[in-house]
């Protein structure tokens, strides 16, 4: 290409080059092979090359959101007074969307650049100025169907059940034969991810807060801030995807809930469970207070005034710190009386060794959970008969909303009986779940009777784990109230779960308490400590 009159006046240049992806220009050579040959050209018109821009993202939309594109216009802003000239590998390089193509002609030219193409020639006439927007256009039409190809192939995979996106955190792409790419378990992080997912479902993790902070605690789990903190919007998208629980939509394309190829973390119950308790009356947030230093926190009470104790660090006079509990209601007898915390911390441990029921308490205890198993065994029969009608109900209810959308005309009716449909659908795509998995246990007797076995034998070791979660599910299970701590004679009798006070009321002397005069604290609130419940076996699915 020979350079016009104009330009040859220009001596100093500038290099534009585009790749569509981050991946092209990380992996292939495109944005190197654009900028030689824009070299080659520059040398051959004896242009000097200032400065380089190159872009790693999409040619739609517009040219104000690619940072190659804005830094080369800044650099222009930043020098008005040099003529520069703008030279790129291919116009589909410069924008592939008419409208946007026209406005970037116009913003280089009003800072006084002209602009240069290896496989195009500009001309500042009509006939000119009419090739290159018919060009252009060309150009935003080959890039609308490259568009539309592919999200109809998307849209198809996605039907079929294939993930077509970034894998979510917890998962992994890998190729199946029959399947292509297909989503697998990216341990050790699904397993935490799956934890997380069950315990919110199940209501160990009260709050999202408290989900967030078991992340953190996992050394293995990818943390997105400082200090090993993670993202609350993290949470929030792991407990709000269908992907976890083995099934696939996408509302955008008018994808309908269905059920995916790769397997799930957790049930699709336990995931309408979770959006149920996400959609329900909030809780009080979990307090950012309650940290690995002060376990008891918000467990405790002041047995003269019946409020929570607060805690923290004291600082004495050589700068040592040393962390105490403490009553801060104004008013009270122990108003700002610090208690040290391994006082409080080791009376409340003695308490939790002392919570141990006698053996022969369990061989009871077996046989009433034996019992209750073979008699939920039992039930199966009519209870998958009773699911089954429930899943007849639904299809009527479903073929009757189908006949009414096919009378109406009105768009805004037909909207919302097609969102009933959806519902009706997801309802029973939970029923074909439980249906399928009805009467099989997740795990076998003795292994769930062993799992409550160890937790009501020693809540104390699980409280000796260490780890904050696990420490505030004993408070949960083990006690149905706060506990009342008196400066003066330590710990009163707390109200313990109905487990551990069914135990006491078969012996004679109670094993599980010390012999203090019973003085009940006030009830907990619904947002802290729950009402405890024991995790014993649950009925068999």
């Amino acid at each position: 290409m020979q350079a016009s009159k104009e330009t040859l006046k220009l001596s100093k240049a500038i290099i534009y080059c585009r790749v569509s992806s981050v991946k092209q220009s990380t992996q292939g050579n495109g944005l190197k092979s654009q900028e030689s040959r824009c070299r080659e050209h520059t040398d051959k018109q004896g242009y000097q090359v200032v400065a380089v821009f190159p872009d790693d993202t999409t040619g739609g939309g517009d040219f104000m959101n690619r940072p190659g594109m804005v830094a080369l216009l800044s650099f222009l802003d930043a020098q008005p007074n040099q003529n520069y000239v703008v030279v790129f590998d291919d116009l589909k390089r410069f924008a592939r969307d008419t409208e946007f193509h026209i406005k970037l002609r116009r913003e280089l030219k009003v800072r006084g650049a002209s602009v240069e193409c290896l496989n195009f020639k500009f001309e500042d006439t009509p006939e000119g100025r009419f090739i290159e927007t018919v060009i252009s256009a060309q150009g935003e039409l080959e890039r609308e169907q490259n568009k539309r190809q592919v999200v109809q192939k998307m849209t198809q995979r996605i039907k079929a059940g294939y993930s077509v996106f970034q894998a979510p955190i917890g998962y992994r792409y890998k190729e199946v034969a029959g399947h292509g790419k297909i989503l697998v378990r990216n341990e050790p992080v699904a397993s935490i991810i799956q934890e997380a997912l069950e315990g919110y479902a199940s209501g160990r993790f009260q709050t999202q807060v408290e989900v967030k902070r078991f992340f953190e605690n996992q050394p293995l789990f990818p943390k997105d801030l400082p200090n090993d903190q993670v993202r609350q919007q993290k949470v929030t998208d792991i407990l709000n995807r269908p992907i976890y629980a083995g099934y696939i939509d996408n509302p955008k394309w008018g994808i309908s809930l269905r059920k995916a190829q790769h397997e799930g973390l957790i049930s699709l119950e336990a995931f309408e469970n979770i959006q149920a308790r996400r959609k329900s009356q909030s809780k009080a947030p979990a307090r950012k207070d309650i940290n690995q230093d002060f376990p008891l926190r918000g467990a405790v009470v002041c047995a003269d005034c019946n409020n929570p104790h607060t805690a923290g660090w004291s600082t004495s006079s050589t700068g040592v710190k040393h962390p105490y509990y403490l009553c801060k209601t104004k008013g009270c007898e122990s108003y700002r009386k610090s208690i040290r915390r391994d006082v409080l911390e080791g009376e409340f441990e003695e308490l939790l060794r002392s919570m141990k029921p006698t053996k022969g308490l369990f061989e009871i205890m077996k046989s009433m959970f034996s019992d209750a198993w073979e008699q939920r065994k039992t039930q199966m029969d009519v209870g998958k008969e009773e699911l089954r009608k429930q899943k007849l109900l639904l299809d009527g209810q479903i073929d009757a909303t189908l006949d009414k959308i096919i009378t109406l005309t009105n768009a805004t009716a037909v909207s919302a009986l097609e969102k009933r449909i959806d519902d009706l659908e997801s309802k029973k795509l939970v029923l074909d779940e439980k249906l399928q998995n009805y009467g099989k246990p997740v795990n076998s007797f003795t292994e769930m009777f062993e799992l409550s076995l160890d937790f009501i034998s020693n809540p104390w070791k699980l409280w000796a784990s260490g780890h904050l979660a696990l420490k505030r599910t004993v408070l949960r299970l083990a006690f149905s109230e706060r506990i009342a701590y008196s400066r003066k004679t330590g710990l009163r009798t707390p109200q313990v779960s109905v487990p551990f006070e069914f135990f006491g009321s078969l012996t004679k002397k109670c094993e599980m308490v010390r012999s203090r005069r019973l003085e009940l604290p006030r009830v907990l609130p619904h947002s802290d400590l729950n009402a405890a419940r024991l995790p014993i076996p649950p009925r068999p699915h």
